[in-house]
């Protein structure tokens, strides 16, 4: 055995998959599929019936969770496709800086700062002015496969 000590260098992602498979059959509206590599929020399924060559089809169609554009995909409905980890977490909004990245209290006190203001013009104003009037916010962060966003608002009272 070596004295050697050996050093880890700590990564936030731990290597766990992005997605899991799941059959396309098993697929419903309001679930989530990767389409074109992008996390998207199933709107619309239709099935086709077997055909002379092969399997029935799903036509799913999604919506980009991050940037709300408009994917379709056909798959057999047998085979897997990709589902992403989709997660949902609260943070308290702390401050905006000038350059449109907000800070975050975490659950364990820590402070997140790495998320910009959302593009959405409506969350964005509704942001801002919650927080020039001072009103304690809380704001929502959707990720999926690496990729963060700000996706909703709570307006917890004024500040004491």
């Amino acid at each position: 055995m070596s004295d050697e000590e050996h050093h880890f260098e700590s990564k936030a992602d731990a290597g766990a998959s992005k997605t899991y498979p799941q059959q396309a059959g098993t697929i419903r509206k309001n679930g989530y599929i990767v389409i074109k590599n992008r996390p998207t929020k199933v709107v619309d399924v239709s099935t086709s019936k077997t055909g002379k060559h092969g399997h029935a089809k799903c036509h799913f169609v999604g919506i980009d969770i991050f940037n709300g554009k408009k994917l379709e995909d056909i798959v057999p409905s047998s085979h897997n496709c990709d589902v992403p980890h989709v997660t949902r977490t609260d943070y308290q909004l702390i401050d905006i800086s000038e350059d449109g990245f907000v800070s975050l209290l975490t659950e364990n006190g820590s402070t997140k700062d790495d998320l910009r203001l959302p593009t959405d013009e409506n969350l964005l104003s509704q942001i801002k002015d919650g927080f020039a009037e001072g009103k304690d916010l809380v704001v929502s962060v959707m990720s999926s496969m690496g990729e963060e966003q700000i996706c909703a608002l709570k307006d917890i009272g004024p500040k004491n």
